[in-house]
Protein backbone atom coordinates (compact mmCIF):
# COMPACT_ATOMS: atom_id res chain seq x y z
CA UNK A 1 0.00 0.00 0.00
CA UNK A 2 1.44 3.31 -1.03
CA UNK A 3 0.88 5.97 1.61
CA UNK A 4 -0.42 9.23 0.33
CA UNK A 5 -0.74 12.48 2.27
CA UNK A 6 -4.51 11.96 2.25
CA UNK A 7 -4.28 8.43 3.73
CA UNK A 8 -1.83 9.59 6.38
CA UNK A 9 -4.18 12.43 7.29
CA UNK A 10 -7.14 10.05 7.59
CA UNK A 11 -5.13 7.68 9.79
CA UNK A 12 -4.02 10.61 11.96
CA UNK A 13 -7.67 11.55 12.44
CA UNK A 14 -8.46 7.94 13.35
CA UNK A 15 -5.71 8.06 15.99
CA UNK A 16 -7.25 11.27 17.36
CA UNK A 17 -10.59 9.50 17.59
CA UNK A 18 -8.99 6.58 19.42
CA UNK A 19 -7.46 9.06 21.85
CA UNK A 20 -10.86 10.66 22.42
CA UNK A 21 -12.47 7.26 23.04
CA UNK A 22 -9.78 6.14 25.50
CA UNK A 23 -10.15 9.42 27.39
CA UNK A 24 -13.95 9.17 27.57
CA UNK A 25 -15.93 8.46 30.73
CA UNK A 26 -17.41 5.35 29.12
CA UNK A 27 -13.98 3.86 28.44
CA UNK A 28 -12.62 4.81 31.86
CA UNK A 29 -15.60 3.15 33.59
CA UNK A 30 -15.06 0.06 31.43
CA UNK A 31 -11.38 -0.19 32.37
CA UNK A 32 -12.15 0.44 36.04
CA UNK A 33 -14.83 -2.27 36.27
CA UNK A 34 -12.68 -4.71 34.29
CA UNK A 35 -9.83 -4.13 36.75
CA UNK A 36 -12.19 -4.69 39.69
CA UNK A 37 -13.12 -8.09 38.28
CA UNK A 38 -9.50 -8.98 37.62
CA UNK A 39 -8.47 -8.08 41.18
CA UNK A 40 -11.36 -9.77 42.99
CA UNK A 41 -10.38 -13.30 44.00
CA UNK A 42 -13.98 -14.37 44.71
CA UNK A 43 -15.06 -13.31 41.23
CA UNK A 44 -12.05 -15.04 39.67
CA UNK A 45 -12.97 -18.23 41.52
CA UNK A 46 -16.58 -17.92 40.32
CA UNK A 47 -15.36 -17.50 36.74
CA UNK A 48 -13.13 -20.59 37.05
CA UNK A 49 -16.04 -22.62 38.45
CA UNK A 50 -18.30 -21.42 35.65
CA UNK A 51 -15.74 -22.24 32.93
CA UNK A 52 -15.22 -25.71 34.39
CA UNK A 53 -18.97 -26.28 34.62
CA UNK A 54 -19.38 -24.99 31.06
CA UNK A 55 -17.06 -27.77 29.86
CA UNK A 56 -19.11 -30.35 31.78
CA UNK A 57 -22.30 -28.81 30.37
CA UNK A 58 -20.96 -29.06 26.81
CA UNK A 59 -20.25 -32.75 27.34
CA UNK A 60 -23.74 -33.33 28.76
CA UNK A 61 -25.32 -31.43 25.87
CA UNK A 62 -23.84 -33.90 23.41
CA UNK A 63 -26.25 -36.51 24.77
CA UNK A 64 -29.02 -34.17 25.84
CA UNK A 65 -31.70 -35.52 28.16
CA UNK A 66 -30.28 -39.00 27.76
CA UNK A 67 -27.18 -38.10 29.79
CA UNK A 68 -27.53 -39.37 33.37
CA UNK A 69 -26.43 -36.00 34.84
CA UNK A 70 -28.46 -33.83 32.47
CA UNK A 71 -30.82 -32.32 35.08
CA UNK A 72 -28.12 -31.83 37.70
CA UNK A 73 -25.62 -30.18 35.35
CA UNK A 74 -28.24 -28.04 33.62
CA UNK A 75 -29.49 -26.77 36.96
CA UNK A 76 -25.96 -26.09 38.24
CA UNK A 77 -24.90 -24.15 35.13
CA UNK A 78 -28.05 -22.00 35.33
CA UNK A 79 -27.47 -21.31 39.02
CA UNK A 80 -23.82 -20.38 38.45
CA UNK A 81 -24.75 -18.11 35.54
CA UNK A 82 -27.45 -16.41 37.60
CA UNK A 83 -25.05 -15.97 40.52
CA UNK A 84 -22.54 -14.31 38.20
CA UNK A 85 -25.18 -12.16 36.47
CA UNK A 86 -26.47 -10.88 39.81
CA UNK A 87 -23.05 -10.11 41.25
CA UNK A 88 -22.84 -6.33 41.59
CA UNK A 89 -19.33 -5.95 40.15
CA UNK A 90 -19.96 -8.27 37.21
CA UNK A 91 -23.27 -6.53 36.45
CA UNK A 92 -21.49 -3.16 36.52
CA UNK A 93 -18.82 -4.48 34.15
CA UNK A 94 -21.40 -5.86 31.73
CA UNK A 95 -23.22 -2.53 31.77
CA UNK A 96 -20.06 -0.55 31.00
CA UNK A 97 -19.06 -3.10 28.37
CA UNK A 98 -22.44 -2.64 26.65
CA UNK A 99 -22.11 1.16 26.84
CA UNK A 100 -18.66 1.04 25.25
CA UNK A 101 -19.86 -1.36 22.58
CA UNK A 102 -22.81 0.94 21.80
CA UNK A 103 -20.43 3.87 21.40
CA UNK A 104 -18.12 1.92 19.09
CA UNK A 105 -21.00 0.59 16.98
CA UNK A 106 -22.41 4.13 16.69
CA UNK A 107 -19.05 5.44 15.50
CA UNK A 108 -18.72 2.59 12.98
CA UNK A 109 -22.24 3.24 11.67
CA UNK A 110 -21.57 6.97 11.27
CA UNK A 111 -18.30 6.37 9.42
CA UNK A 112 -19.71 3.61 7.22
CA UNK A 113 -22.93 5.52 6.50
CA UNK A 114 -20.96 8.61 5.53
CA UNK A 115 -19.01 6.60 2.99
CA UNK A 116 -21.88 4.52 1.60
CA UNK A 117 -25.28 3.26 2.70
CA UNK A 118 -24.35 -0.19 1.37
CA UNK A 119 -21.52 -0.86 3.84
CA UNK A 120 -22.47 -3.43 6.48
CA UNK A 121 -21.49 -2.63 10.06
CA UNK A 122 -21.58 -5.35 12.73
CA UNK A 123 -23.92 -4.20 15.48
CA UNK A 124 -23.17 -6.89 18.04
CA UNK A 125 -26.75 -8.09 17.61
CA UNK A 126 -26.93 -11.23 15.41
CA UNK A 127 -30.52 -10.44 14.40
CA UNK A 128 -29.60 -7.09 12.87
CA UNK A 129 -26.28 -8.32 11.48
CA UNK A 130 -28.09 -10.98 9.42
CA UNK A 131 -30.83 -8.80 8.00
CA UNK A 132 -30.61 -8.59 4.24
CA UNK A 133 -29.30 -5.34 2.92
CA UNK A 134 -29.67 -3.86 -0.49
CA UNK A 135 -27.05 -3.03 -3.04
CA UNK A 136 -24.75 -4.79 -5.41
CA UNK A 137 -23.79 -8.29 -4.38
CA UNK A 138 -26.27 -8.55 -1.50
CA UNK A 139 -29.15 -9.97 -3.48
CA UNK A 140 -31.11 -6.75 -2.98
CA UNK A 141 -31.87 -4.02 -5.44
CA UNK A 142 -28.85 -2.32 -6.93
CA UNK A 143 -28.62 1.43 -6.52
CA UNK A 144 -25.92 1.85 -9.15
CA UNK A 145 -26.57 4.38 -11.86
CA UNK A 146 -25.02 2.86 -14.96
CA UNK A 147 -25.27 4.28 -18.44
CA UNK A 148 -26.79 2.06 -21.08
Amino acid sequence: MIATIEKVHILDKAEEMVQMITESDVYERYVYTKQQIKNDEKIQQMIKEFVKMKDVYAEVQRFGKFHPDYEKVTTEIRQLKRKMDLHETIAAFKKTEDELNTLLVSIAEIVAGSVSTHIKVPTGNPYFDQLPSCGCGSGGGCGCKTKK
